[in-house]
């Protein structure tokens, strides 16, 4: 029995039915990060894990699946051929069990020593027109000169996605710093697990924040295996699914 089937049992009502849903739950239809080529990351693990996965994101409606696995120098130094392989393979699972999906793949890039090197290089996998390039910090301090940095993604053609900027320490005091750095062309993309508390309450209210402040640009699941989907299911019975489906989101942009 899957992870979702289980979840489902828990929260059976005494009619035997599970808690009822919105239809197509996930109104923004993609879904632009995830870890779900296997055994590539910190994400899924098997090809089974990721089918699970991608079984539950097409019955909530999403269309495309966009997935990021991490690159670093010191923990997962990935190729961007190495990646680009892997849509091939994870299309061609969605596609033998007849899953409505179409699958991408870019990735999520630390800003560490290794990254300026591939942004020189152009050895960077985006996704859109607009070459959105998602990126992510260490969590307790900004990288050194992070704005000139930005600057530099910037002028290369690339517009910046800060992935879960709710979750990094060193902004949970500084929205008007964050606010800064919005206005200044970096995107950000909300975890949609800070809303349902799976990071603490202090990130759970960070990301509140930025619902209120107009700042959030995509929600994105950051799915790492199967038994994150109670977490996010948990969003769309939640008081901020309300003010998501108020946010200006670019995640439908992407179909195209």
């Amino acid at each position: 029995m899957s992870i979702w089937s289980r979840f489902k049992q828990v929260f059976t009502g005494n009619a035997g039915e599970a808690a009822e849903l919105p239809p197509n739950p996930c109104f923004w239809q993609v879904d632009m990060h995830s870890h779900l080529l296997p055994d590539i990351d910190d994400g899924v693990a098997t090809p089974d894990q990721a089918l699970e996965c991608l079984q539950q994101f097409a019955d909530w409606g999403i269309r495309k699946v966009i997935t990021t696995p991490h690159v670093s120098r010191d923990w997962y130094p990935n190729e961007s051929a190495t990646l680009r392989a892997g849509q091939a393979t994870l299309q061609t699972l969605a596609d033998t069990h007849n899953l409505p999906l179409r699958i991408e793949v870019a990735a999520e890039y630390l800003i560490d020593d290794f990254f300026p090197d591939l942004l020189d290089n152009n050895d960077l996998l985006t996704f859109g027109p607009q070459k959105y390039l998602l990126i992510e910090t260490g969590w307790a301090s900004a990288p050194f000169q992070f704005n000139e940095l930005l600057f530099r993604i910037q002028t290369k053609g690339y517009t910046p996605v800060l992935a879960h900027p709710e979750r990094y320490r060193y902004f949970h005091d500084d929205l008007a710093g964050l606010a800064r750095l919005h206005d200044a062309g970096c995107l950000f993309q909300l975890n949609w697990m800070s809303l349902t508390g799976r990071y603490g309450s202090r990130i759970q209210t960070q990301g509140r924040l930025l619902l209120k402040h107009g700042l959030v640009d995509f929600i994105g699941s950051d799915l790492h295996r199967p038994q994150d989907l109670p977490g996010l299911t948990a969003l769309f019975t939640s008081s901020d699914y309300e003010l998501l489906k108020n946010q200006p989101l670019k995640n439908a942009d992407l179909l195209a």
